[in-house]
C-alpha cells in the first residue's frame, strides 16, 4: 500500500518507494541534477502510527562512494507534507568530507539521487537540524569573511607605477586575527 509519496518540481508524483528496512523507505530520483524543490508527502491511504514521524533524507548521486545523506525535515500526521528546497543541497555535498550518516544501511553506490523515509519517534525528529540550515551558514560564512579580507587588505594597500599592491604581512596580519576571533567567538562573523 502506498503510505507516501514524492513529488520532484515539474515531474509527476511518485509512490513507488522501495522498503528497505522496518521503518526505512527509498525513492530513486533520476536526472537529479535539474531539480530545485521536492515535495514529500502522506498520501492518506495509513496513518503512521501514533508519536511517530518521517524523517526525510536526501542524497545527491555520487559514482565514486555511497549516499551521503542530509537530513532535510519530517513528516507527520500533523504535518502530512512538506516542500523542500534542495538545490543548494548539491554545494553543502561536495563541500563535506565525510558521509554524514549512514542512516539507510550499507547502500551500494548509487548513481541516481535517493530520497529516504525514516519513521522515528517524533520527539526526536523534530529536534534534528535540517542541512539546508548549514549551506546557508557555509554561504554567509564564506561572504562575509571574504568581504572582511577585503576590507581589511585594501585599506593597506599601496600605488606604485598605476598598480595596487598589497603587503604580503598585511594578509598574514589578517589570516592571525580572523582565527584568533574565530576561536574566541565562532559566530563573530554573523554580528
Amino acid at each position: 500500500m502506498n503510505i507516501m509519496g514524492v513529488i520532484v518540481s515539474g515531474r509527476l508524483p511518485q509512490t513507488d518507494f522501495q522498503q528497505v528496512g522496518e521503518s526505512q523507505f527509498l525513492f530513486n530520483i533520476s536526472d537529479a541534477d535539474n531539480i530545485n524543490h521536492i515535495v514529500v508527502f502522506l498520501t492518506g491511504a495509513v496513518a503512521l502510527p501514533e508519536g511517530m514521524a518521517g524523517a526525510v533524507y536526501f542524497s545527491w548521486p555520487d559514482p565514486n562512494a555511497p549516499p551521503n545523506w542530509q537530513y532535510l525535515g519530517y513528516i507527520s500526521n500533523t504535518k502530512p507534507s512538506c516542500i523542500f528546497r534542495i538545490s543548494q543541497l548539491k554545494k553543502l555535498n561536495e563541500m563535506q568530507d565525510n558521509p554524514t550518516s549512514n542512516v539507510f544501511g550499507a547502500q551500494p553506490i548509487s548513481h541516481i539521487a535517493q530520497i529516504g523515509v525514516s519513521v522515528e519517534l517524533e520527539a526526536s525528529v523534530v529536534q534534528q537540524t535540517p542541512s539546508v540550515t548549514s549551506v546557508t551558514n557555509y554561504l554567509q560564512f564564506g561572504q562575509k569573511m571574504l568581504e572582511n579580507f577585503f576590507n581589511y587588505a585594501s585599506s593597506f594597500a599601496v600605488t606604485h607605477s598605476a598598480e595596487t599592491f598589497v603587503p604580503l604581512s598585511t594578509l598574514q596580519t589578517w589570516y592571525t586575527n580572523f582565527q584568533r576571533r574565530l576561536q574566541q567567538n565562532p559566530n563573530f562573523w554573523k554580528s
